[in-house]
């Protein structure tokens, strides 16, 4: 069952070394904006490989910041779904409250 997507909430400002890769932070800013997204669809919004975008995706999924289901469909095979958990998102935005502490203390 996806979680519902959350607006901003007051986070902790933390950086997070893990999700401060280029890849891996595109791949959470995309999945921050929706509930989930289709790994087709975020694999060209992203511009990068299958190889890549699977790679970095296990990687998050290890760490606890991102869920990857299949799903079936009416007819063809299942799509695979990708969705931030609470942890993930919640590591994002205090990620992103970090960076934005940077550039404001700067």
């Amino acid at each position: 069952m996806p979680e519902p997507h959350t607006p901003w909430e007051p986070v902790e400002p933390r950086f997070d070394e893990f999700i401060h890769s280029p890849n891996r932070l595109r791949i959470c800013a995309a999945l921050d904006t929706a509930t989930a997204l289709e790994f087709g669809a975020l694999e060209e919004s992203l511009g990068i490989s299958t190889s890549l975008l699977s790679k970095q995706l296990r990687l998050l999924a290890d760490a606890g910041y991102v869920r990857v289901e299949k799903r079936p469909q009416g007819f063809g095979r299942p799509r695979t779904w990708v969705r931030l958990t609470t942890e993930g998102r919640r590591a994002y935005r205090g990620h992103v409250a970090a960076l934005r502490d940077l550039i404001d203390g700067a």
